[in-house]
């Protein structure tokens, strides 16, 4: 399979386990990394519980990433008409991250393990779009990392829960 080149959008679970285990510069070095404004300020809140490798800096984070895009009210409320047809309810970033990415067009792929953005995604017909960080970092050259990436963060884990989506829709 060849490496994808296309932008890479993240969530904060992604952002935070990238900087525990030490491979943000990895990530952002291999793709162009983007995120939305809700999801930036979502790494800073909480961070006085954190352990120091996964506490984030503002000022890096942001130069780090090659956008960081607001999302607009117009936006918000489609979304909003949407999971309240399907009975989904995200957090304040994966719903900021979708806003954006349903007007969004180009080549994109979504890495974060939130299970309510993924069967957002699976419902969507954007299954194909989902990435897991291991399997990003491997393509970048990162085989390993100085600690184990999280169970919800691996490639396996991440097709069981979009196998398991895409079933649930199929017995509707």
């Amino acid at each position: 399979m060849s490496r994808f080149n296309g932008s890479v959008l993240v969530d904060t679970n992604t952002i935070i386990e990238a900087h525990r285990v030490t491979a943000w510069k990895a990530l952002t070095g291999g793709y162009a990394v983007e995120t939305v404004e809700a999801v930036q300020a979502e790494t800073h809140t909480g961070f006085q519980r954190r352990d120091p490798e996964e506490r984030i800096d503002q000022t890096a984070l942001r130069a780090s990433l090659k956008a960081t895009h607001p999302v607009t009210s117009a936006q918000k409320a489609r979304l909003k008409l949407m999971l309240m047809e399907l009975d989904i309810d995200l957090d304040d970033g994966e719903f900021a991250l979708w806003a954006h990415l349903l007007e969004r067009g180009g080549d994109w792929r979504l890495c974060g393990p939130d299970r309510a953005s993924l069967k957002f995604g699976v419902k969507n017909g954007r299954r194909d779009r989902m990435i897991s960080l291991e399997a990003l970092l491997a393509d970048a050259g990162m085989a390993k990392t100085r600690s184990p990436l999280r169970e919800n963060h691996t490639k396996a884990w991440l097709d069981r829960v979009l196998a398991e989506y895409a079933m649930e829709g199929l017995k509707r």
